[in-house]
């Protein structure tokens, strides 16, 4: 009888691949046929979340031996070789980067203007959200972004837990005491799904996530000086759900302009980079937990606070 040949599904670069093996093929195999269908070479791969007995598997390893069902979804990351060059030369042409701090200017404008306000409300009402857990009573909401807030998603590495952020269950088992949790990222669902299963997020038991927004969730704004950007507009979950409002919703982003629509209610976390290098000195989550912390329980309006300036908050205890 002629061999069955299987096939994974390989994520990379917001697009999904398929990719046919056979029975006698190994990891190596694997590598090369990724290769030629997304021209990254089989060293720069990183092959995140497959396993064989709990460790990423060697090249030399049967497929077979994985016993992945037919269309697994393996999550890929690496570089195309052009990319590695683009980045290792200084170009000649470079162009203006948008700068958070020169946008601040123009916040005030912008999420009080009509037309987008619109499209908020076209969000409200069009956006589907699937409800993962169910909100709890008299509790606040944090609202999280994922790449370079909780997870490096370009470091090179071969499991989640190299990528990601130092003490980031500790810090969603802390601020769920006091919050809802939400996650925002400006990709694709299914993406967004993949990695909170990466990170054990989705299945941890001190925690839960009411609920994830991809990039459909967003709008877009113009801004003479730069042009047409996409934000994060928190107005898309208080017009769902009304029991939240700036009054008690922090957001935490990389990117100061994902919350351009609600710039008192958003705090520029330090980007998470080069999680190799930075695994064992980054505290940031463990310093934002005490935030949170001392923002839920002194804290009547989130939107009263500089969040800028969190480092400094000594907030005023209640009698």
């Amino acid at each position: 009888m002629e061999a069955v040949n299987t096939k994974v599904i390989v994520k990379w670069g917001g697009r999904e691949f398929e990719i046919q093996y056979g029975p006698t093929d190994t990891i190596h195999d694997l590598r090369n046929y990724i290769y030629k269908q997304t021209k990254v070479k089989p060293e720069r791969q990183k092959l995140l979340n497959l396993k064989f007995k709990g460790k990423t598997p060697e090249d030399s390893c049967t497929v077979s031996t994985l016993k992945l069902k037919c269309g697994f979804k393996i999550m890929m990351m690496g570089s195309l070789e052009e990319e590695i060059e683009k980045v290792n030369s200084e170009p000649l042409d470079m162009p203006e980067v948008v700068n958070d701090l020169d946008i601040e200017d123009e916040e005030v404008a912008i999420e009080n203007q009509e037309i987008y306000l619109a499209k908020v409300e076209k969000r409200v009402k069009e956006y589907e959200i699937k409800m993962l857990n169910d909100f709890r009573t008299n509790k606040k909401l944090l609202v999280l972004d994922i790449d370079y807030t909780l997870f490096d998603h370009r470091s090179s590495a071969e499991t989640g837990n190299e990528l990601m952020r130092p003490y980031l269950h500790e810090f969603l088992t802390s601020a769920y005491e006091d919050y809802d949790i939400v996650i925002w990222s400006a990709t694709g669902m299914k993406w967004i799904e993949e990695k909170m299963k990466l990170l054990g997020v989705s299945t941890h038991n001190a925690y839960k996530i009411a609920f994830y927004l991809d990039s459909l969730a967003m709008i877009s704004v113009h801004i003479p000086k730069y042009g047409v950007l996409d934000v994060k507009p928190l107005g898309v979950i208080w017009g769902k759900f009304p029991q939240y409002s700036s009054k008690n919703t922090i957001m935490f982003d990389d990117v100061r302009r994902n919350f351009i629509m609600n710039p008192r209610n958003g705090l520029k976390i330090r980007a998470f980079r080069q999680a190799h290098l930075n695994r064992s000195t980054d505290t940031e989550l463990l310093k934002l937990s005490k935030y949170l912390k001392d923002l839920a329980q002194n804290c009547e309006d989130f939107s009263s606070v500089s969040h800028r300036h969190w480092e400094k908050y000594k907030p005023k205890r209640r009698r």
